[in-house]
């Protein structure tokens, strides 16, 4: 049984939501203590970190993108909106920011510690944080319009 279009702007929205709380913060706390963890210990910190985190967002990371898709497959009206297609192009950045930006700089402090590396996660995972608290500004305001936007 595929859940209503109703129900699935609500999952999305949910997974969408648990994902900007956790970019925000990533963003503020998690991120800029990196340069904190001592050289000899940092390698093995980030890689635990890099498996635990995963386990944490690849679930939800998945659940926003499948939810996001069903939309149009499904045929929604809501999702030829303007409003839901910048969600999509939001959500296409995003995805785009974390395999190109971020996934290689974590390769990188995987075997590494590196300063540099550390102030460019920092720096460009506001691209993240931004699109995330952007997409979930124009998801709620799809709930509250009930899909008329």
């Amino acid at each position: 049984m595929i859940p209503s279009p109703n129900a699935l702007l609500l999952i999305q929205f949910t997974a969408t939501a648990l994902m900007t709380g956790i970019i925000w913060f990533v963003q503020i706390v998690h991120y800029p203590l990196f340069g904190r963890i001592p050289s000899d210990g940092f390698t093995r910190y980030e890689q635990a970190h890099t498996v635990r985190t995963g386990w944490v967002v690849a679930p939800l990371m998945i659940l926003e993108l499948a939810t996001a898709a069903a939309l149009p497959l499904l045929g929604a009206p809501l999702a030829f909106t303007h409003t839901y297609l910048a969600t999509l192009g939001s959500l296409a950045l995003i995805w785009g920011s974390t395999f190109l930006i971020q996934v290689p700089l974590h390769g990188l402090l995987e075997k590494r510690h590196d300063e540099a590396a550390i102030r460019r996660l920092v720096a460009t995972n506001w691209i993240r944080t931004l699109l995330w608290s952007f997409r979930l500004g124009l998801l709620a305001s799809l709930l509250v319009c009930g899909g008329r936007r």
